[in-house]
């Protein structure tokens, strides 16, 4: 699934200005996702061992299983609503018949039925598969709603503002809400992330019938405009595209920046509850605190980034971003517990890089996308946004298995469900502060290196725009009806 091509405003059929409301909802359609993502990504490896008592390794083996299939049922659903013909158009019975079941088999992720580790196991792996595929089910869809909504570039880039700004927006809310519900609810774990996943549940439904309910008309209207993704881009077989993407060396730069980034961002998500409550022997709650420090910087320095990327180009920002990340992250091997003023300094220091890896990775990708254009004279955003997407969730399901792994292998200890939590032996102390400082860190120097020598600069990139223009200029001065066709 993919938009299509950007079409400009003299050959767009009704270039279209969308309603405030209207972007509004398509907007609040990615804040059930970003909830629920979320959650995930920052409590759910610590409640399988700390609540439910699973061992690290089986906690990371759930995850990398439920991210693998995530990674694999994207073409499926993809392919499936694309298909779909309704008197709701294609994308959504997906999104209507699907919130319901997705808001339930997340808060089922937060049961401890009363089974043995196999069983527990077994339990969260199915649970898991089902809740991703309804992930999928109403999220693919709606992204797959942006050229349906409008044809217009402009209109296009102001949507993804909303949805951008609704995504980060419920992040930021959700662990808010996790530290709220954690004040108020003491001494009872299980308790607490089953009222947690209650109410993400809920409030992670509502929003998609408010997209459905404020959206539906327009797309209605622009019924005429069903047909875009069919005429942008010939379906190929998959080795094809396999091809496509990997012949392409800048976009291997890109994937290799990306996946360093995120693996970085995703395996400190995982490990920081242990690094807060086993290393610094500080209550939970402060880790949603320091969740929050990086988020909520990050947010604010996406602006800043935003504005000296103009200047002074992505590759830049990225070095000025990740140099700040690189000492935050390896600072806190050495944080010492009683270091919490000190602790929540690198917390914003690393969200200052953290929003350069919202920013940069993705304001990449379009140049790579021009560059394979130039040099195939076809536009093929579906094949490079697809392995992009793919390639980052079959990564970061190694990575987060790689680390259940170590700390298993490390002697740490899980929570017997009912028991406070044991004391960690210093093997698994000491894995934990290499899981959040050592390894982290190399891996964003890799994604320096791999910036440093990614080869569309500013300068590049100039380039490829003028060649694309003059030849552009040249098909519409040697055929004037090109634009009719």
């Amino acid at each position: 699934m993919h938009p299509d091509p950007p079409v400009s405003a003299s050959t767009s059929p009704i270039p279209q200005k969308l309603s405030f409301s209207t972007k509004l909802a398509y907007g609040a359609g990615d804040l059930g996702p970003a909830i629920t993502a979320n959650i995930l990504a920052f409590f759910l490896l610590i409640f399988f061992t700390n609540v439910a008592g699973l061992s690290p390794g089986i906690a990371g083996s759930i995850l990398m299983i439920s991210k693998i299939w995530d990674a694999m049922n994207d073409p499926i659903i993809g392919i499936l609503s694309d298909r779909t013909r309704s008197r709701w158009g294609r994308r959504y019975p997906w999104m209507i018949f699907g919130a319901i079941p997705f808001g339930i088999f997340f808060f089922l992720q937060w049961v401890v039925p009363p089974f043995d580790q196999q069983g527990l196991f077994w339990y969260y792996v199915v649970i898991a598969i089902i809740f991703n595929s309804f992930y999928t089910i109403v999220n693919l869809p709606y992204t797959a709603l942006t050229p349906e909504l409008t044809q217009d570039y402009n209109e296009r880039t102001s949507l993804n503002s909303f949805r951008f700004a609704f995504s980060i927006g419920g992040s930021i809310f959700s662990l808010v809400l996790a530290l709220v519900i954690f004040s108020v609810i003491k001494n009872n774990p299980q308790a607490q992330y089953l009222v947690l996943g209650g109410v993400c549940a809920v409030l992670s439904i509502l929003p998609l019938y408010w997209c459905v309910g404020g959206t539906w008309k327009q797309t209605m209207t622009g019924q005429h405009f069903l047909d875009v993704e069919a005429r942008s881009e010939e379906s190929l077989p998959f080795a094809a595209q396999l091809r496509i993407a990997f012949s392409n060396r800048p976009f291997l730069y890109v994937i290799g920046i990306y996946l360093c980034s995120w693996l970085a961002v995703q395996a400190t998500a995982a490990i920081i509850p242990y690094f807060v409550v086993d290393w610094m022997r500080l209550p939970e709650s402060n880790f949603t605190l320091v969740a929050l420090a990086v988020q909520g910087t990050a947010l604010v320095m996406l602006f800043f980034w935003s504005a000296v990327s103009k200047r002074a180009g992505k590759k830049a920002v990225y070095f000025m971003g990740m140099s700040l990340w690189i000492m935050a992250q390896a600072g806190l091997f050495f944080l010492q517990p009683g270091q919490v003023v000190l602790m929540y300094v690198l917390a914003v220091m690393a969200g200052v890089g953290v929003s350069t890896a919202y920013l940069v990775p993705w304001s990449m990708l379009p140049d790579v996308i021009e560059l394979d254009e130039l040099q195939t004279g076809q536009r093929r955003e579906g094949i490079f946004y697809a392995f992009m997407v793919l390639l980052q969730k079959v990564g970061l399901a190694l990575g987060l298995f790689v680390i259940g792994l170590a700390l298993q292998w490390a002697g740490f200890l899980e929570t017997t469900p009912g028991q406070s939590p044991p004391i960690q032996p210093d093997s698994a102390l000491l894995a934990i502060r290499v899981a959040i400082g050592p390894i982290p860190t190399l891996v964003l120097i890799a994604g320096l290196i791999l910036t440093y020598f990614y080869p569309i600069t500013r300068e590049v990139h100039a380039e490829i725009l003028l060649k694309l223009q003059e030849r552009r200029s040249s098909t519409f001065a040697a055929d004037p009806d090109i634009s009719q066709k």
